[in-house]
Protein backbone atom coordinates (compact mmCIF):
# COMPACT_ATOMS: atom_id res chain seq x y z
CA UNK A 1 0.00 0.00 0.00
CA UNK A 2 1.57 3.69 -0.91
CA UNK A 3 1.11 6.25 1.80
CA UNK A 4 -0.78 9.28 0.62
CA UNK A 5 0.09 12.84 2.37
CA UNK A 6 -2.39 15.24 2.59
CA UNK A 7 -0.93 18.64 0.96
CA UNK A 8 -3.41 21.94 1.03
CA UNK A 9 -1.36 25.24 0.50
CA UNK A 10 -1.43 27.39 3.52
CA UNK A 11 -2.71 24.37 5.53
CA UNK A 12 -2.08 23.57 9.58
CA UNK A 13 -1.00 20.40 9.90
CA UNK A 14 -0.28 18.08 13.15
CA UNK A 15 3.05 15.99 13.12
CA UNK A 16 4.95 13.67 15.09
CA UNK A 17 8.70 12.55 14.07
CA UNK A 18 10.86 10.26 15.97
CA UNK A 19 14.11 9.02 16.51
CA UNK A 20 15.38 6.03 14.87
CA UNK A 21 15.06 3.22 17.29
CA UNK A 22 13.63 5.65 19.96
CA UNK A 23 17.18 6.62 20.66
CA UNK A 24 16.94 9.75 23.35
CA UNK A 25 18.75 11.81 20.92
CA UNK A 26 16.65 15.03 22.22
CA UNK A 27 17.59 14.55 25.82
CA UNK A 28 20.05 17.19 26.62
CA UNK A 29 20.08 21.06 26.56
CA UNK A 30 22.72 20.64 23.73
CA UNK A 31 20.51 18.43 21.81
CA UNK A 32 17.48 20.40 21.98
CA UNK A 33 19.66 24.12 20.97
CA UNK A 34 21.12 22.40 18.01
CA UNK A 35 17.06 20.87 17.41
CA UNK A 36 16.58 24.67 17.11
CA UNK A 37 19.15 25.93 15.35
CA UNK A 38 17.88 23.49 13.16
CA UNK A 39 14.36 24.34 12.86
CA UNK A 40 16.07 28.56 12.98
CA UNK A 41 18.24 27.34 9.24
CA UNK A 42 15.15 25.71 7.86
CA UNK A 43 13.19 28.88 8.69
CA UNK A 44 15.39 31.27 7.10
CA UNK A 45 14.63 28.87 4.09
CA UNK A 46 11.22 27.78 3.70
CA UNK A 47 8.88 29.94 6.36
CA UNK A 48 6.38 28.19 8.30
CA UNK A 49 4.65 29.04 11.84
CA UNK A 50 4.85 27.07 14.73
CA UNK A 51 1.89 26.79 16.25
CA UNK A 52 2.75 24.25 18.99
CA UNK A 53 5.80 22.03 19.80
CA UNK A 54 6.91 19.96 21.97
CA UNK A 55 10.27 18.16 22.24
CA UNK A 56 11.01 15.12 24.08
CA UNK A 57 13.82 12.75 24.42
CA UNK A 58 13.13 10.60 21.65
CA UNK A 59 10.42 12.11 19.25
CA UNK A 60 8.56 15.53 19.15
CA UNK A 61 4.97 16.81 18.06
CA UNK A 62 4.30 20.12 16.30
CA UNK A 63 1.45 22.30 14.88
CA UNK A 64 2.46 24.25 11.85
CA UNK A 65 1.03 26.55 9.42
CA UNK A 66 2.84 27.05 5.69
CA UNK A 67 2.18 29.99 3.89
CA UNK A 68 -0.66 30.49 1.59
CA UNK A 69 1.07 29.34 -1.02
CA UNK A 70 2.91 26.50 -0.13
CA UNK A 71 2.26 23.11 0.86
CA UNK A 72 5.85 21.45 1.26
CA UNK A 73 6.38 20.51 4.86
CA UNK A 74 8.17 17.18 3.79
CA UNK A 75 11.35 19.52 2.38
CA UNK A 76 11.00 21.43 5.62
CA UNK A 77 11.76 18.06 8.19
CA UNK A 78 14.00 16.68 5.67
CA UNK A 79 15.91 20.13 6.29
CA UNK A 80 14.95 19.90 9.78
CA UNK A 81 16.47 16.36 10.39
CA UNK A 82 19.49 16.87 8.11
CA UNK A 83 20.95 19.71 9.91
CA UNK A 84 20.73 18.73 13.41
CA UNK A 85 22.06 15.14 12.62
CA UNK A 86 25.34 17.20 10.26
CA UNK A 87 25.55 18.94 13.21
CA UNK A 88 25.40 16.46 15.84
CA UNK A 89 28.82 15.25 17.74
CA UNK A 90 29.66 11.44 17.37
CA UNK A 91 29.46 9.75 21.02
CA UNK A 92 29.25 6.56 21.97
CA UNK A 93 25.03 7.15 22.39
CA UNK A 94 25.25 7.35 18.62
CA UNK A 95 27.39 6.10 16.28
CA UNK A 96 28.09 7.42 12.95
CA UNK A 97 27.01 4.16 10.56
CA UNK A 98 23.33 4.22 12.54
CA UNK A 99 20.06 6.17 11.57
CA UNK A 100 19.45 9.10 13.92
CA UNK A 101 15.85 9.66 12.92
CA UNK A 102 12.58 7.09 11.40
CA UNK A 103 12.87 7.83 7.64
CA UNK A 104 9.11 9.15 7.68
CA UNK A 105 7.06 11.40 9.79
CA UNK A 106 3.40 11.36 10.74
CA UNK A 107 1.25 14.16 10.05
CA UNK A 108 -2.35 15.55 9.96
CA UNK A 109 -4.03 17.87 8.64
CA UNK A 110 -5.71 20.28 11.04
CA UNK A 111 -9.73 20.29 9.64
CA UNK A 112 -11.16 23.12 11.97
CA UNK A 113 -10.48 25.18 15.07
CA UNK A 114 -11.93 22.02 17.44
CA UNK A 115 -9.35 19.71 15.49
CA UNK A 116 -6.24 22.32 15.98
CA UNK A 117 -7.60 22.68 19.78
CA UNK A 118 -7.44 18.65 20.33
CA UNK A 119 -3.90 18.37 18.48
CA UNK A 120 -2.35 21.67 20.33
CA UNK A 121 -3.83 20.68 23.88
CA UNK A 122 -1.91 16.66 22.89
CA UNK A 123 1.25 18.43 21.92
CA UNK A 124 1.03 20.10 25.55
CA UNK A 125 -0.19 17.44 27.31
CA UNK A 126 2.08 14.79 26.05
CA UNK A 127 5.39 14.82 28.31
CA UNK A 128 2.54 14.40 31.42
CA UNK A 129 1.55 11.30 29.08
CA UNK A 130 5.18 9.94 29.03
CA UNK A 131 5.61 9.97 32.70
CA UNK A 132 8.30 12.78 32.42
CA UNK A 133 6.55 15.28 34.24
CA UNK A 134 3.61 15.64 36.77
CA UNK A 135 2.62 19.27 34.92
CA UNK A 136 2.88 20.50 31.67
CA UNK A 137 4.25 23.64 32.98
CA UNK A 138 7.13 21.63 34.46
CA UNK A 139 8.61 20.29 30.36
CA UNK A 140 10.59 23.32 29.59
CA UNK A 141 10.78 22.63 25.59
CA UNK A 142 7.04 22.81 24.87
CA UNK A 143 5.26 25.61 23.33
CA UNK A 144 2.88 25.43 26.42
CA UNK A 145 4.88 28.01 28.00
CA UNK A 146 3.96 31.01 25.34
CA UNK A 147 0.44 29.62 25.55
CA UNK A 148 0.45 30.57 29.27
CA UNK A 149 1.76 33.81 28.47
CA UNK A 150 -0.86 34.80 25.77
CA UNK A 151 -3.88 33.78 28.68
CA UNK A 152 -4.98 30.85 26.61
CA UNK A 153 -3.97 27.84 29.60
CA UNK A 154 -3.32 28.50 33.19
CA UNK A 155 -0.24 27.13 34.66
CA UNK A 156 -2.28 24.47 36.78
CA UNK A 157 -3.47 23.08 33.23
CA UNK A 158 -4.82 20.06 32.83
CA UNK A 159 -3.66 19.22 36.57
CA UNK A 160 -7.14 17.77 37.50
CA UNK A 161 -7.74 15.45 34.47
CA UNK A 162 -5.92 15.09 31.20
CA UNK A 163 -7.16 17.22 27.88
CA UNK A 164 -9.43 15.36 25.26
CA UNK A 165 -7.62 13.54 22.79
CA UNK A 166 -10.00 13.52 19.94
CA UNK A 167 -8.55 11.04 17.33
CA UNK A 168 -4.28 11.79 17.93
CA UNK A 169 -2.68 9.55 15.89
CA UNK A 170 0.43 7.31 16.53
CA UNK A 171 3.53 8.69 18.03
Amino acid sequence: MRYRRQRVPGGTYFFTVVAADRQPILATPDDVQRLRSAFRYTLERHPFRIDAIVILPDHLHAVWTLPPDDADYSTRWRLIKGHFTRHLPRSDRLRAHQAVWQNRFWEHQIRDERDLAVHVDYVHFNPVKHGLVERAADWSYSSFHRYVAKGAYGSDWAMDEAPLEGTIGRE
